[in-house]
């Protein structure tokens, strides 16, 4: 045997890592610098961190930690149920973080053969998943003002098996409105093609434009919805995710998903993050004033151009600075701040940079490097 390494499937020995934001850990490993000294712009998470009574109840529930967790996550179902209405607990399927429920939907529903519209730009992991069953994910480019376009992808859906949407889109920020995503799932149902749409940005978009899929899954059985309780809930680290669906879907999912994929911990923490309603209307109120406020001051710099955005983060076009990315990155390090270089997202070129909306004290310092960065 030359290498254990060449029985491995086809497909799993051509998969490439996808790249992601919040790489404060490698560049502490590169530099001299500590894990206090860096304002992390590349991760997209709630600057006020987690509820008060998420902390407590991971602090009143430390003494769960010898036992398995309930391996359905029943009590958190039961409250994210409770959460969206005309749903119950049989809608709804938890998992360790969204990124397990994307890898899940793509293991349980595609094959070798089938084919997954994926839009470009969007999360690298949708394409990642879908390779990794052998399946094929077509990628169809959104407009030059980064929107999607339903013709595009009705044009294709005859010959799709899925298709993976994320609103707001990351890494643009940008939210498509409601009958555009309703054109794409009817067409869809229509032609027996699965939708995954990711909404785990959709906490962060203005109460008025607000509109989530998951009180839907009704009247669509061919739909599952995506929600997380990493970016506005705060629990990052402690890697809860959630799908909602038809209760057929859910079914088949769970039967397929592994055992004890939700920690103790985390379960007890996400259930309470929904009852906080104090912090979850504290965090609107911040993410709307402060988005607000950085795209109002980055527009401002002649050389960046700002596209509007919905979620808690800014999508930056840079060429003019005469920069590319991954340049502009570096300089921004040396004052301490980590911007998201884009470079990696499918359909866009070196030029592009998004950068997470925070507390003003700390957008003030992003923006004073930024002018520094650009001015040298």
């Amino acid at each position: 045997m030359n290498s254990a390494a060449s029985l491995a499937r086809e497909e799993i020995r051509q998969l490439k890592p996808c790249i992601h934001g919040g790489e404060v850990w490698n560049i502490i490993g590169k530099s001299v610098l500590d894990r206090e000294d860096i304002l992390d712009f590349s991760s997209n998470i709630n600057p006020l961190g987690p509820s008060p009574k998420a902390i407590k109840a991971i602090r009143d529930n430390l003494g769960l930690i010898p036992s398995y967790p309930d391996p359905d996550s029943t009590a958190l179902r039961d409250a994210i149920a409770s959460s969206i209405k005309g749903i119950s607990r049989e809608n709804v399927i938890c998992g360790n973080g969204s990124i397990e429920l994307i890898y899940l939907f793509a293991d349980v529903f595609m094959s070798k053969g089938d084919m997954a519209l994926i839009p470009a730009p969007t999360f690298g992991e949708y394409e990642k998943a879908v390779r990794r069953t052998g399946a094929r994910p077509k990628l169809v480019k959104l407009s030059t003002a980064f929107k999607v376009e339903p013709s595009l992808f009705t044009r294709e859906m005859k010959s799709a098996k899925a298709v993976f949407l994320c609103n707001p889109n990351n890494p643009t920020g940008i939210l498509t409105p409601q009958a555009t995503i309703a054109e794409i799932i009817e067409e869809a149902l229509s032609e027996n093609v699965l939708v995954f749409l990711d909404e785990d940005f959709i906490e962060f978009v203005d109460e008025e434009k607000r509109f989530s899929f998951a009180a839907e899954i009704k009247r669509y059985p061919n739909l599952f919805v995506l929600r997380s309780f990493t970016k506005f809930f705060g629990l990052t680290g402690l890697r809860v995710g959630y799908g909602v669906a038809d209760e057929e879907v859910i079914r088949v999912l769970s039967a397929a998903k592994a055992p004890w994929n939700v920690n103790c911990l985390a379960q007890v923490a996400a259930a309470a993050a929904l009852q906080d309603m104090e912090h979850i209307r504290k965090s609107s109120r911040l993410t709307k004033r402060e988005r607000k406020f950085l795209a109002s001051e980055l527009s401002r710099i002649s050389v960046l151009k700002v596209y509007p955005a919905d979620a808690n983060f800014l999508f930056i076009d840079v060429r003019q600075s005469g920069l590319t990315a991954a340049q502009l990155k570096e300089k921004m390090l040396r004052y301490g701040v980590l911007i998201r270089d884009c470079t990696s997202f499918a359909g866009i070129d070196e030029y592009y940079i998004r950068v997470a909306v925070k507390t003003r004290r700390e957008n003030e310092k992003m923006l004073q490097a930024l002018k520094k960065a650009l001015s040298k």
